[in-house]
């Protein structure tokens, strides 16, 4: 049976993959027509680093039988951090945070050369690559300046980077080794320094880094930040790459938020920056399956969420997961973990389309490094869920293994999902939505990345009876999982480059070029 069209289980990313390639403009021109046709949604894994041996690590299984227990910005408890300065810093970071103490917007004027829109770890890249090439008043907006997801809902997932990439990422630019205290001041770096450096860790390290880099930053010579949200945006001069003749007015929107002015604000700038994040996709199922509910994949992939949710359902709980993704993976070690523990009475069905594809070192080069498994989550997979060897592993005991072909998701999931509780779609991340963009005379925006250059195109129309054209959209950039580069390996295989020092390479390249 065929896939309904708006499901999303067909991939929506490769829409926008067609888009800003080095083709010709008639060529570009139907390719955006049927990516503007079919939608702008863009799916992203994020790799997450899995466990190492058939039996759960004792740390995952520990926090995985923790129950009631929730992680939360600044408790160190839960990370290996060493560093007493570190710590002093977090025990104090409330007081000092833009909750209570944000900056206001400090221009007389309202103008800025960038405005900076996100404070995860894309927000936190451009604001340092901005102020290390001396790009300033810079304007920085956020909700929380907490870290982004990846603080809020990742903090015990492990990940699939190095922890030497993420130390990389703190000291790439001369604001953030200032940030983290400079040649004369104690290393605020120093919890990350003390872990495996050849080893993934906790989320919790990096959301730790975020955080400590967010705080140094505040006090950066010409950054200012604003607690809200960009509601709105609208273009000056929708032609020209350059800079210097573009000029956007921002909407800064804080009504929602009870500590602060609740105000809307109007400035000017230069440059407008989208590091606006994504979340996972949660479309619904493309048949309908009775008695059976949604379980987000941000409560699934952490084990303190996945333990209270399925305690509140009771016993003898059925669960679906569908997919083969990093994230796919950390979901069924954590309903593993559950069920080889203390809940026997878990039954998983996992759905997927094809076989798990695994990242490899090359030379001088991996193979399928955004797709594929990595580490300790690809050991177990192969330890565990491979057709050779899943009959003879443990997890077989409580977990079966559903292959199918797309196009098949409406008949195989009618079939094998009835008697299940609940579902989990693992099947990758899509952008959050934008500020509503309208050119000065109220034309509305749809834009669309280039993935190779960080900046953005959209169809500006014409007079009647002239056909619509492609052009730069001038003054906008992006970054970030919503917005990531474009690369080719040498086998010709194309990725979105999705990781912090991903990020930071990317932002690196391109952002000498936002001028």
């Amino acid at each position: 049976m065929a896939t309904s069209a708006r499901h999303a289980f067909r991939r929506p990313h490769r829409l926008l993959d067609n888009f800003c390639s080095a083709t010709s403009t008639s060529s570009q021109n139907a390719r955006f027509a049927e990516t503007r046709a079919r939608g702008l949604s863009q799916e992203l894994d994020v790799g997450r680093r899995g466990f190492g041996s058939t039996a759960l690590p004792r740390g995952h299984m520990e926090a995985i039988q923790r129950s009631g227990q929730r992680s939360q910005p600044g408790n160190l408890k839960r990370i290996p951090a060493r560093d007493a300065a570190l710590r002093s810093w977090t025990s104090g970071r409330e007081e000092r945070s833009g909750r209570r103490g944000m900056a206001t917007i400090a221009p007389q004027s309202g103008e800025y050369e960038a405005v900076v829109v996100g404070a995860g770890p894309a927000g936190i890249t451009c604001v340092g690559n901005l102020l290390e090439r001396g790009v300033q008043p810079i304007l920085w907006v956020d909700d929380g300046f907490d870290g982004g997801r990846i603080n809020r809902m990742y903090r015990e997932v492990p990940s699939n980077t190095k922890v030497k990439l993420f130390t990389q990422f703190a000291e790439a630019v001369a604001p953030f080794r200032e940030a983290l205290g400079g040649a004369s001041q104690e290393d605020k770096l120093q919890f990350m320094r003390a872990l495996e450096q050849e080893k993934g860790c906790r989320l919790s390290n990096a959301a730790e880094m975020c955080l400590v880099l967010t705080e140094g930053l505040r006090n950066a010579k010409g950054l200012e930040m604003k607690q809200g949200r960009v509601a709105s945006a609208v273009v000056h001069s929708d032609t020209g790459t350059s800079t210097s003749d573009t000029r956007w007015t921002v909407n800064v929107d804080d009504t929602h938020l009870v500590t602060t002015s609740n105000k809307h604000h109007s400035v000017q700038t230069k440059r407008l920056v989208f590091c606006t994040g994504a979340s996972p996709n949660n479309s619904p199922l493309p048949v309908h399956v009775p008695n059976i509910r949604n379980l987000d994949l941000d409560t699934a992939i952490s084990p303190s969420k996945l333990r209270a949710a399925l305690a509140a359902a009771g016993s003898n709980v059925t669960i679906s997961v569908i997919g083969a993704s990093h994230s796919a993976l950390i979901v069924l070690m954590n309903l593993y973990g559950l069920a080889a523990s203390s809940r026997p009475d878990l039954r998983v069905r996992w759905f997927t389309r094809h076989p798990l594809r695994y990242a490899k070192e090359m030379d001088g080069w991996i193979l399928r490094d955004n797709t594929g498994l990595k580490g300790d989550a690809a050991t177990w997979a192969k330890q565990n869920l491979e057709p050779d060897v899943f009959a003879k592993s443990d997890v077989s005991k409580y977990f079966e293994r559903i292959d199918y072909d797309a196009g098949e998701e409406a008949s195989v999931f009618e079939e094998r999902m009835q008697g299940c509780q609940f579902y989990v779609q693992a099947i990758g991340y899509s952008r959050d939505p934008l500020p509503v963009l309208h050119t000065s005379d109220g034309r509305a925006i749809e834009p669309v990345f280039d993935h190779e250059k960080g900046n953005f195109n959209y169809v500006r129309e014409k007079k009647a009876g002239e056909p619509e054209e492609i052009v730069r959209l001038p003054g906008l950039f992006g970054a970030g999982i919503a917005f990531p580069e474009r690369v080719k390996d040498p086998h010709g295989n194309v990725e979105m480059a999705v990781g912090f020092f991903k990020f930071m390479r990317f932002v690196k390249r391109v952002s000498p070029e936002w001028n």
